[in-house]
């Protein structure tokens, strides 16, 4: 059968081959096209468009490119309806692959599959009517998402696990971290993807730890597509000088940083229950400019009680959140101390991990999702 994927980020990159694989094993004829990445055509998809070509952030960005983007869509909506899948499906990133689903239930019979739920539960919960009408199949790999469609919304989807259990059981419990490592044990600094993100959260995290630099080593997990030169300037900006040699960076080894790890300091995201997984403390960090009035936006439209995967998905407190005007340099120190060895709050939040462990379930995301959409199909 002819399968048609569509991933917008290099996280749905990652998750989609995972699927392409799978599916590959119970259908050994099967054909794949692609808007997405590298991993994806490393799996046999033909990449029709690579997704860093459209993937601009944040208004102004989105605005500037806007000519590009439409370009893209069009061609990826003519392309869908030339190849005629069996199933077209779709992989996180709603703004376009809302879009895409809307059109083909205009213009085809093709069943439209969406892997990795729309994060509708934290903003935009109005797009469930796009869901419902365009939508033919939902698949979830976050466990509180099923009663939120279900009951909430009376859509039914289908949990099918977490492929990120799937990617930290893969790893190599052996894994050496390559770079300048010495014997000291490691705080590992997570702060984020983007550059923003990093700008905002990385020097605040450097001037929190680094009282504890004689006895722990710092290491930095730098994110593709940003330069060496960047992280350098941002840890010159903690008190205006490059602290000494006092933090490593190391690139392409995030699971291996982790594994290795004593506690961590990490930006929101997919990142926190990447930490929880391999069972390394940490305190999630996120800076906003104009902390007061971003803390007052966040309880007004933000629909759900935290902000990371690990409390989301254990729902409770099993990690501190420090946002917005909360991020600051003595809120971090404070938490850092609690979570490192001897510290009060560590054998809690590693009990807390268990717990959310055994919510998210076992491997086998991608071959549940593959075997659902098979069925689909099937049908």
């Amino acid at each position: 059968m002819k399968y048609y994927l569509i991933a917008g980020e290099a996280s749905g990159d990652v998750h989609a081959s995972h699927l392409i694989a799978a599916i590959r094993q119970q259908d050994a004829a099967a054909q794949f096209r692609c808007y997405g990445g590298d991993m994806m055509a490393a799996q046999g998809a033909e990449l029709v468009q690579h997704y860093r070509d459209l993937a601009y952030m944040g208004f102004i960005p989105v605005l500037m490119h806007l000519p590009t983007i439409l370009r893209g869509m069009k061609r990826c909506q003519q392309d869908i309806l030339a190849w005629n899948p069996d199933v077209l499906i779709l992989v996180d990133y709603p703004g376009f692959n809302l879009r895409i689903a809307r059109f083909v239930k205009q213009h085809s019979t093709i069943p439209v599959a969406y892997y990795i739920a729309p994060k509708i539960w934290a903003w935009k919960e109005n797009r469930i009517r796009n869901i419902k009408r365009d939508v033919d199949l939902l698949l979830s790999i976050l466990p509180f998402e099923v009663p939120f469609y279900q009951e909430k919304h009376g859509y039914h989807i289908d949990y099918v696990g977490n492929p990120t259990v799937d990617e930290v059981a893969r790893t190599p419990s052996d894994s050496p971290l390559n770079g300048e490592i010495d014997g000291r044990p490691i705080i590992a600094l997570l702060p984020g993807s983007r550059k923003q993100e990093v700008r905002d959260n990385l020097p605040r995290m450097l001037a929190a730890a680094a009282p504890y630099a004689k006895d722990y080593q710092l290491v930095l997990a730098a994110a593709p597509g940003l330069e060496d030169e960047f992280y350098e300037e941002c840890i010159k900006m903690v008190n205006g000088k490059w602290l000494n040699g006092k933090c490593t960076v190391v690139r392409d080894q995030t699971f291996q940083l982790l594994q290795h790890s004593t506690a961590a300091l990490v930006t929101s995201g997919t990142a926190t229950l990447e930490t929880a997984l391999f069972r390394v403390p940490q305190v999630v960090c996120y800076y906003m400019k104009a902390g007061r009035l971003a803390s007052l936006a966040r309880r007004l439209f933000l629909k759900v009680p935290y902000i990371s995967l690990v409390n989301l998905i254990a729902g409770e407190e099993v990690v501190p959140e420090l946002v917005a005007e909360q991020m600051n340099v003595s809120n971090v120190r404070h938490h850092l101390a609690s979570i490192l060895p001897g510290g009060s709050a560590r054998e809690t939040q590693l009990k807390g991990y268990e717990r959310m462990a055994s919510i998210l379930g076992e491997p086998g995301a991608p071959e549940r999702a593959a075997k659902i959409i098979l069925d689909l199909t099937k049908r």
